[in-house]
């Protein structure tokens, strides 16, 4: 599996340097206040791209963080319900009972008459 996400990652960048080197021409962007600036097109791209990454990187990590949190609680409190009701748990007596005499055995009633 490792090899396939490397191989994966080697073919992202291949594409990204072949796609850098066939358009590296100079964009304009029109700025707020009369500002221009002159920026390459893959650079462009690369910052926009990392615009739209970096917060979702962090809610993602800050939502895992989160839910790991929550998980230890749960298994911290599920380990001291265990825990309580082990100890709660009556010791099973290690001697069998003693065997008890057979009881006799008494006739069996006879069915009731029939009219």
């Amino acid at each position: 599996m490792q090899f396939l996400r490397t191989l994966f990652s080697v073919m992202v960048a291949v594409v990204a340097v072949i796609f850098s080197i066939r358009n590296w021409t100079t964009v304009t962007i029109h700025l707020w206040g009369g500002i221009d600036a002159d920026v390459k097109l893959p650079v462009m791209l690369a910052i926009a791209f990392l615009i739209g990454l970096v917060p979702t990187f962090i809610l993602h990590r800050a939502t895992r963080w989160r839910l790991r949190r929550r998980l230890e609680t749960a298994e911290r409190a599920v380990a001291l319900h265990t825990a309580a009701i082990i100890a709660n748990a009556a010791p099973e007596d290690p001697t069998p009972p003693a065997p008890q005499a057979p009881a006799a055995y008494a006739p069996l009633p006879s069915p009731p008459a029939s009219l």
